[in-house]
């Protein structure tokens, strides 16, 4: 799906994501933004840790919760009709209306959040503000838009003041959640940041542990990229770099690579 990268549309990818790249005088000493800048460029054609093996890890086991019979009978305009008429935890009492998803119902790629703010609650589609067009940045830094993709939350509905989501509620949209990946059968899944990972996976790791590998997720074994929130990498800039390099990891395996 992505065009391959070449180095001044790399350049030019990295340094609308925030990443500063910087040209070395000769014989100057490197300082730690030297380090990082090129540390991102080079990720683009070097081989990354575990690159190789393409699912490195499975933790969801294979009893994975799955969409029930209903629900698995749901074509896109039912289960968006679902979604907005659902009463099954407290968040229906708090918000302006659901945010279902939105993109390309094929997509070959899925990006999975973690609930809606207050623009997402007020507008309706998830990732809008800032840490939308950061995460627009992210996607044409290897060559896709937002409408090539298809992107979800966790949860449907806001929680109050942008808490973390409880457990009840994430449970209680899993299966629209399930029910949309089937959908869309997407070749690959990104998780963004840790509320969003830690409900995909089932597990309590830090997404600074689970990121820069491939996991696989549900009975399907779809390969899975962990990493960084949009909203976390506007708070840390330094470790856009990071991200960047597992998107790049992305880039290969929708290639093919």
């Amino acid at each position: 799906m992505g065009a391959t990268l070449d180095p001044v549309r790399r350049r030019r990818y990295l340094e609308a994501m925030g990443i500063q790249v910087w040209q070395r005088r000769a014989g100057s000493a490197a300082g730690e933004g030297d380090e990082v800048a090129r540390a991102a460029v080079q990720a683009a054609d070097a081989p990354l840790p575990g690159a190789e093996a393409s699912v490195a890890l499975s933790v969801v086991p294979a009893d994975s919760p799955a969409p029930t019979d209903a629900m698995a009978a749901l074509g896109w305009e039912d289960l968006r009709a679902a979604v907005a008429a659902c009463r099954a935890c407290g968040l229906c009492e708090t918000r302006t209306q659901t945010v279902f998803g939105v993109g390309r119902h094929d997509a070959d790629l899925m990006l999975i959040g973690e609930a809606p703010g207050a623009e997402e609650d007020r507008r309706g589609e998830p990732f809008v503000g800032r840490a939308g067009q950061l995460l627009d940045r992210m996607l044409a830094a290897i060559g896709l838009s937002r409408d090539q993709v298809y992107i979800a939350n966790i949860l449907k509905c806001r929680p109050p003041g942008n808490r973390d989501p409880k457990p009840e509620e994430a449970a209680a949209c899993r299966a629209f959640l399930l029910r949309q990946i089937a959908l869309v059968q997407p070749r690959v899944l990104v998780s963004l940041g840790r509320i969003s990972a830690q409900n995909l996976l089932e597990t309590d790791e830090a997404v600074g542990r689970l990121r820069g590998r491939w996991l696989s997720f549900g009975p399907r074994a779809l390969p899975l990229m962990v990493t960084y929130h949009p909203s976390y990498l506007l708070r840390s800039p330094e470790q856009k770099a990071r991200a960047w390099q597992d998107l790049i990891q992305v880039a290969r395996r929708l290639r093919g690579g």
